[in-house]
């Protein structure tokens, strides 16, 4: 599901926003994309928990909703209404609204080519919550960052300060503490 780094509009091609069903964000990506319309679902990696296991998986970053890039004056956008996965495209019933420019690319900018948003740039000694993985829920420290995408972050326990090595994606953003 990689998105075009060239988001020019020259073409007449504009982002707009697809209500998707609930969970089904990924299905009516893919459906999207194979209507030939090009489809952008922002993700975040998200923990769970089931029957004493934890398992990492990537979620919509706004739940329920994707976008998709079309250009309504060439292309048979009322399709998208009933494609698997969707359940409308916002608009009026004679158009689709689309989202102002400058809010899709901003987001693609700062997501990598599976979707996943990576968040404002970090720095040691800020506080951030971990949003995904084992200590999920947990606020940290940062200790510091590597060029691999790795930090390493002080959590409290009840023990005292543990250092952990963390993948960048399993942070939120700093915290203002």
């Amino acid at each position: 599901m990689s998105i075009e780094r060239s988001m020019t509009e020259s073409d007449g091609r504009r982002w707009y926003l697809v209500k998707a069903l609930t969970g089904r964000e990924a299905l009516a990506a893919e459906q999207l994309a194979r209507q030939g319309f090009e489809a952008f679902l922002p993700r975040q990696p998200k923990t769970v928990r089931h029957a004493r296991k934890i398992r990492l998986t990537l979620a919509a970053y706004f739940p329920g909703y994707l976008f998709v890039r079309l250009d309504v004056a060439t292309q048979r956008w009322r399709s998208i209404n009933g494609t698997l996965g969707v359940s409308r495209l916002f608009g009026s019933s004679d158009r689709p609204t689309p989202v102002p420019k400058g809010v899709v690319e901003a987001l693609a900018a700062a997501a990598d080519d599976r979707g996943v948003l990576s968040g404002p740039p970090l720095r040691a000694g800020q506080t951030v919550r971990i949003i995904a993985g084992a200590f999920a829920d947990q606020l940290a420290v940062i200790e510091r960052l590597d060029d691999a995408g790795r930090v390493r972050v002080l959590l409290e326990i009840v023990t005292g300060r543990v250092a952990v090595t963390l993948d960048r994606g399993l942070l939120g953003e700093a915290l203002a503490i």
